[in-house]
């Protein structure tokens, strides 16, 4: 059922007078009557369009793409591709040409920024909703989202998650498009196994993150096949969770050698971690890859550049982020089942080699 502005006054015990100064900002309201009615439009999730109010189920020419960090290379690679399919040229005329209007939308990784930003979007009722990056495990969250997604999906938004698992609840997707992140972490160990490591410590990302956990998993797999994970209090102390950032690399690893001295290797939970952690083993007067071996995840275009070159794990990015643009736009037909999983490769180069000897 549509929610009215006259339900809005009614939650928040005002005039619809005053529910429309309010929303309109044009007439000065007392800070707790404006705190109330806010609180009333958040709860009733009443949807700011007057001129479209007569059409319940139409859309407007915006698409959101709600991102981490746009700072990141891994958020705006994707966030870059699937603009290009979302706002393109049309006929080179200059006239608009069935493209839509992208707003990347920054959450810092806050989960309650997603929420406002995905509420925000149902305001202006998006015509589509690209949701990049893992996603926060807190049950209370998932469903909150699940929800919100359920609405826009309801309003005829297209909702399509890229580098994002679906929810363990819910079927408003258009698409899933999911890297395989547990296999890249399963291959990147296997490879230093291979190479004779077999103390490798691994800098983790945020716990609550399904990108962390897929990729520990696969680590931890690789290591359990190779029977090296026969004390799980000693992979836990191998293990240091943190921040997706240069800072958390270079701390966790310092934290990872201080707890074991023996470490030869070092895994991190993306590239920007890995430059991090080859900071950290320099500053200890050890080197890479002749003292230690140093891994990191995604393949961003720096780590090609990186000294040595850093071994890591390619991600289609752009791929992927383009192809999330076409689905959102209607462009593209949705894999079977909705979701697809998008492999990811190993690239060896020269920041991995076999341990020391003596």
């Amino acid at each position: 059922m549509t929610v009215t502005l006259a339900d809005v006054a009614a939650r928040a015990r005002v005039s619809p007078a005053t529910v429309s100064r309010v929303l309109n900002g044009n007439y000065p309201v007392a800070a707790s009557t404006r705190e109330r009615v806010l609180r009333a439009v958040d709860d009733l999730d009443y949807v700011l369009n007057g001129p479209a109010s007569s059409l319940a189920a139409a859309t407007s020419d915006l698409v959101g793409i709600l991102v981490n960090d746009i700072a990141d290379p891994f958020f705006g690679i994707m966030a870059g591709a699937a603009q290009t399919q979302i706002g393109g040229p049309g006929d080179g005329s200059g006239r608009a040409g069935g493209e839509k209007l992208a707003v990347i939308c920054n959450t810092g990784g806050s989960p309650e920024r997603e929420l406002t930003y995905l509420t925000l979007l149902q305001r202006q009722r998006a015509a589509a909703v690209v949701l990049t990056g893992g996603a926060v495990e807190y049950p209370a969250h998932q469903a909150a989202m699940a929800a919100k997604l359920a609405k826009l999906a309801d309003a005829g938004t297209r909702i399509v998650f890229c580098g994002r698992p679906p929810l363990p609840e819910g079927d408003a997707l258009v698409a899933a498009l999911a890297f395989d992140n547990r296999g890249g972490g399963r291959r990147l160990t296997e490879h230093l196994i291979s190479l004779g490591h077999r103390r490798i410590g691994y800098v983790a990302g945020p716990p609550e993150r399904t990108t962390t956990r897929h990729r520990l998993e696969g680590h931890r797999e690789a290591l359990r096949a190779a029977g090296l994970d026969s004390d799980p209090a000693d992979e836990e102390r191998l293990t240091v969770h943190g921040p997706y950032d240069r800072r958390s690399g270079y701390e966790a690893t310092l934290e990872i050698l201080r707890r074991d001295p023996t470490v030869t290797a070092v895994v991190a939970a993306n590239d920007t971690v890995a430059l991090g952690a080859c900071a950290a083993v320099r500053d200890q007067g050890l080197r890479i890859p002749q003292d230690i071996s140093v891994a990191g995840f995604d393949d961003l275009p720096f780590s090609v550049d990186a000294v040595p070159a850093l071994t890591t794990v390619r991600l289609p990015l752009f791929e992927a982020g383009a192809r999330a643009g076409r689905l959102a736009m209607g462009k593209e037909n949705p894999p079977p089942g909705g979701i697809a999983t998008i492999a990811a490769e190993l690239m060896i180069r020269g920041s991995t080699a076999p341990p020391r000897v003596g």
